[in-house]
């Protein structure tokens, strides 16, 4: 009998321990926010460290959604920023 009540007990201090250490992850308010960056400011930053600064509307949607798949991988732009680049950029079509 005494046995199964130290289960109980370590079981319970277990769940307990778990759940406040999951409630310890939350973020501080002192720490900054990210703040995202337009597609436009993405694509300044990023395009032209390589690219003369080119007409959104020289491409159609499909050759951008190319382009912008091929940089991703070649400029190490996350899935996020080459959204935002490939938003903007068929923004002018």
């Amino acid at each position: 009998m005494f046995r199964n009540n130290n289960f109980t007990v370590k079981a319970s201090l277990s769940a307990l321990l778990l759940l406040i250490s999951a409630c310890g992850y939350a973020t501080p308010s002192n720490q900054p926010q990210v703040v995202k960056k337009s597609g436009v400011k993405l694509w300044a930053d990023n395009c032209t460290r390589c690219h003369n600064m080119r007409s959104p509307d020289s491409y159609s949607d499909a050759q951008w959604d190319i382009a912008i798949l091929h940089m991703r991988v070649r400029a190490n732009l996350t899935a996020d920023d080459a959204r935002a680049i490939a938003e903007y950029l068929k923004s002018a079509n």
